[in-house]
């Protein structure tokens, strides 16, 4: 019998992230408190840009954007959000949405699936997502346990079930 396998990757659904930036930009045009404040949130090539004229104000956006994407389903594990940071009269945040997993993160994944988990469970790196193999399917049921209940900076996903 051949072996059982999964793969381990890190995504992020561009469409959701879209819809959730484009929630959190409505809701910023129309909330009292940011009325004449100058506070915005757009996109800026690959990253998100939040612009307001004070740094609470720019947090509060941040807070806002941050709420539309868990409603959207995206964790914030995705979310690379920097520290604010003056640029002129206004206080601007760049945020960034982390896709795939990092050689860091995978070798933590990795070592875990080893130190942890069951024996005869195989991972190996693939670029920037992991494979898991075993023969037993009851092993890598395990192991998607044991990393969900793991704390990593990193937003899992398990798919290719087979």
């Amino acid at each position: 019998m051949a072996d059982s396998s999964f793969d381990i990757v890190s995504k992020v659904d561009h469409q959701e992230a879209e819809n959730a930036l484009n929630q959190a930009h409505k809701e910023v045009e129309q909330r009292y408190d940011f009325k004449g404040t100058g506070a915005s949130i757009k996109w800026s090539g690959e990253q998100i840009l939040i612009i307001a004229n004070t740094e609470e104000r720019a947090k509060a956006v941040l807070d806002v954007f941050q709420s539309k994407l868990i409603k959207r389903g995206i964790s914030l594990k995705s979310l690379d959000a920097g520290e604010p940071f003056a640029s002129g009269k206004e206080f601007r945040i760049v945020c960034s949405l982390k896709d795939g997993i990092s050689s860091e993160n995978a070798k933590k994944v990795n070592k875990i699936i080893r130190d942890e988990g069951p024996k005869g469970v195989k991972s190996q790196i693939q670029g920037d997502e992991l494979r898991v193999q075993s023969k037993s399917r009851d092993d890598l049921q395990a192991v998607i346990a044991l990393l969900k209940g793991s704390d990593l900076d990193v937003d899992l996903q398990f798919v290719n079930y087979r």
